[in-house]
């Protein structure tokens, strides 16, 4: 059976367009059948437009309301329960889709999916977990990265155990190098949470490398990075700026003069490679690992291929169990300071995640 992907129809800046074409291309490319939620006379009426949907495995749910950039976390969750974000989240709670993708929101997406889905056991905060790529041609996971403002060590010894697994499971590496973010490598070094935490990481039974530093993101050093979600997030952003940068300097270098415009023809092909591995649309978003359920949040200015490549990782996410996963790794640990687990609900009772901004847009 082909997996079901709820996908936030209405989510990201230029919705419902690029959620309908990256919709398309997923279920032409990869066989998954995608619920496209939202505003059922305003979905259809643009799914008309699109003679290549025709046949596909694509079905229109109808949410008659819509959470913006511009609401507050807390009121939007309260007030629109209707909403897209809401309907797609009950469909995974109610097993009638396997995954949920948004670009909308992130604060609003979190906390509408811890109240809907609940917390997995031993999970205290759930954590985003983003995808970034090495210099070695290989890639790394980098989380918190905006779910969590403060955070504990036992929080981030959970993130450390969930990104193990979720890196294990999604890129089949059978001992994956764990390092905690921290301003230099040795044990001593770092603030107050990064130096209760990495005693923490190393009784894991992971592979703990030890403190990693900013420039050990993309070298290919480490394949998990545990940071919290305040400084996960501003690593990210940097990142991000910077990978823009060297696109727009090279770009503008390479049209400066006609020899410079020759043989930026004659190596093409090396220069579209070098733009696909800088290009986050490749990598489909980040997972919101922590729930009982499969929540990916990706870019507010997401294209086609952004949406195209997050349902096809929340379908890979949902088809290899990774939560049941999760929930054997944090119970065989124990991990300290564990508190009772959210339960899933839809009371209209809402426990609000304080996320650094909106971590995924751009």
């Amino acid at each position: 059976m082909p997996s079901v992907i709820a996908l936030d129809a209405m989510g990201s800046d230029r919705a419902p367009k690029p959620e309908i074409e990256g919709a398309i291309q997923a279920a032409r490319h990869y066989g998954v059948r995608v619920l496209l939620v939202g505003p059922q006379q305003l979905i259809g009426a643009e799914l008309e437009r699109y003679p290549a949907a025709t046949g596909l495995p694509l079905e229109v749910v109808h949410a008659s309301e819509v959470i913006t950039m511009e609401d507050k976390a807390v009121q939007a969750v309260r007030a629109k329960r209707d909403s897209s974000m809401r309907v797609g989240l009950r469909m995974v709670r109610d097993r009638r889709a396997s995954g949920f993708v948004t670009a909308g929101n992130t604060g609003a997406a979190m906390a509408t999916a811890k109240m809907v889905l609940g917390a997995i056991p031993g999970v205290d905060r759930p954590a985003l977990a983003a995808v970034i790529p090495t210099a070695i041609r290989t890639v790394a996971v980098l989380l918190d990265v905006g779910a969590n403002v403060d955070s504990k060590p036992h929080n981030l010894e959970q993130f450390a155990v969930m990104g193990e697994i979720y890196f294990r499971s999604m890129f089949g590496t059978r001992r994956p190098r764990v390092g905690l973010l921290s301003i230099g490598e040795e044990e001593s070094k770092g603030n107050e949470l990064t130096r209760e935490t990495f005693p923490l990481l190393k009784q894991l039974p992971l592979n703990f490398v030890g403190n990693v530093e900013g420039r050990d993101l993309y070298n290919g050093r480490v394949d998990v990075i545990v940071a919290d979600g305040f400084v996960g997030n501003v690593a990210l952003k940097t990142s991000e700026g910077v990978a823009n940068m060297v696109r727009a300097t090279l770009k503008e270098s390479l049209k400066a003069t006609i020899t410079r415009q020759v043989g930026y023809l004659l190596s093409r092909n090396a220069f579209a490679d070098f733009k696909k591995r800088l290009d986050h649309t490749e990598y489909g978003g980040a997972p919101l690992l922590g729930i009982k359920g499969v929540c990916f949040i990706t870019h507010g200015s997401s294209n086609a291929n952004a949406i195209k490549n997050a349902i096809r990782v929340a379908a890979q996410f949902a088809d290899r169990r990774i939560n049941d996963s999760i929930e054997k790794g944090l119970g065989a640990i124990r991990p300290a300071g564990a508190q009772k687990p959210v339960q899933a609900g839809d009371s209209g009772k809402v426990t609000v995640p304080v996320p650094v901004g909106r971590a995924f847009r751009s």
